[in-house]
């Protein structure tokens, strides 16, 4: 079997054990798990649940327990697009090719969805700490990811890039929101699979390692991406930074320095991770298929 021939298996699999936890309502209720499953089904790679999913395997994880937390991971990432893609944000009229949740359904009910998906995600994941297999490893799992997802994580990162936008920053601080607002929830995604599946606290402090090393260079290919590709192939608007006025890597460096970046990163954790010794062919392929993606 090829490689997009398991990555689609794969996905597959891993978009039907999310649906599972889609939320459902009738009434009063409908409109706001209309406008939260909108987005939450739209698509996209699901990069967190499969990397949560394929992480958990390489460290032997058996518990059913993980699938919640796959749901979460994408529902506190999904909610995260639908805030950026507000008019107060980056003000998008279009995500994967789809119209952003606010221009479908209002900015008011927009802006509850992705409230309402962030806390079910945490719904989801305080039943499994109750309910699952293992108790500690499950609250521990919750714990990483509410920080990964904070104001310690992502929201700090997006803060920081909405405090500067519009205005030159430096490296550091370009690092610091790519940091917090993109590896974050990477980071968050391999840990938890790690410390769901059992793995000792040597090896989930690497694989946070990994996890950085690869959200960088998916965020640099990210800005490449703006910059070199084409609405239709994207399925969102490209110069969208320029547009904001934002500094990316490649306003600081340039576009082949940023391509150097990119690798210095990957190989960076690509290294990282065949020294866990495991069987990681699958996640090395997957991170190199997700840094060198062209949409």
């Amino acid at each position: 079997m090829t490689f997009n021939e398991q990555l689609n298996e794969k996905v597959e699999y891993v978009t039907s054990a999310i649906y599972e936890f889609a939320p459902v309502a009738e009434d009063y209720l409908k409109d706001i798990t209309e406008a939260m499953n909108y987005s939450f089904k739209a698509g996209g790679k699901r990069l967190r649940p499969l990397i949560m999913f394929e992480t958990f395997k390489m460290f032997g994880g058996k518990s059913k327990d993980i699938h919640s937390f796959m749901a979460a991971i994408e529902m506190i990432h999904t909610y995260s697009l639908i805030h950026d893609d507000l008019p107060a944000m980056d003000n998008d009229d279009y995500r994967r090719g789809k119209l952003t949740n606010h221009k479908m359904f209002g900015e008011n009910i927009a802006i509850l969805a992705g409230d309402a998906l962030l806390n079910y995600a945490f719904e989801l994941m305080s039943d499994a700490v109750v309910n699952g297999d293992d108790v500690l490893n499950n609250a521990r799992a919750m714990k990483v990811i509410a920080n990964k997802a904070g104001i310690f994580g992502m929201i700090g990162g997006q803060t920081i890039d909405v405090k500067t936008e519009g205005t030159p920053i430096d490296e550091k601080t370009l690092m610091t929101i790519h940091n917090l607002k993109t590896a974050a929830l990477i980071e968050a995604s391999m840990m938890a699979g790690a410390i769901i599946a059992g793995a000792s606290e040597e090896e989930i402090v690497k694989v946070e390692k990994i996890a950085q090393n690869i959200g960088l260079a998916f965020q640099i290919q990210d800005d490449i991406l703006d910059v070199t590709s084409s609405s239709e192939v994207l399925g969102k608007p490209v110069l969208s930074d320029e547009k904001n006025n934002k500094t990316t890597y490649i306003t600081l460096k340039g576009l082949e320095e940023s391509k150097k970046a990119v690798k210095a990163y990957s190989d960076e954790g690509m290294s990282l991770i065949k020294e866990l010794n495991k069987d990681s062919e699958f996640l090395e392929e997957l991170f190199g298929y997700l840094i060198y993606r062209e949409k």
